[in-house]
């Protein structure tokens, strides 16, 4: 089995595309408006940017191809997060926090 952590840390249009997936399956049109949602806009994924990473994230078995609704366009892949991709968004998830108090220790505390 391979270990989560062996993908960190994560792009930041990796993380946003994998979270956007956590939520249920869906197009990449749709990835790039639920990323700039969950970053109050300052995160736009632009077209090259997210086919390129969802063929890395494919490839990588993060996330695989799902089979849209009957009747949909075959032109409009779907995509869904795989028990691996979620294993590693919660590592990522883990290593951010794990930042996150760092810094805070040092901030408030002035040492870490």
């Amino acid at each position: 089995m391979r270990d989560p952590k062996d993908m960190l840390p994560l792009t930041e249009a990796f993380y946003y595309i994998l979270i956007a997936l956590h939520a249920e399956p869906t197009h990449g049109y749709g990835i790039m408006q639920d990323a700039e949602r969950m970053s109050n806009g300052r995160v736009k994924i632009g077209a090259g940017t997210l086919y390129t990473a969802l063929n890395t994230l494919l490839t990588k078995g993060l996330i695989e191809h799902y089979p849209g609704p009957e009747g949909t366009d075959s032109r409009r892949k779907m995509y869904v997060i795989t028990p691996y991709g979620q294993d590693v968004t919660a590592a990522e998830i883990t290593r951010l926090e794990e930042l996150l108090k760092a810094g805070h220790r040092v901030l408030n505390d002035g040492k870490e």
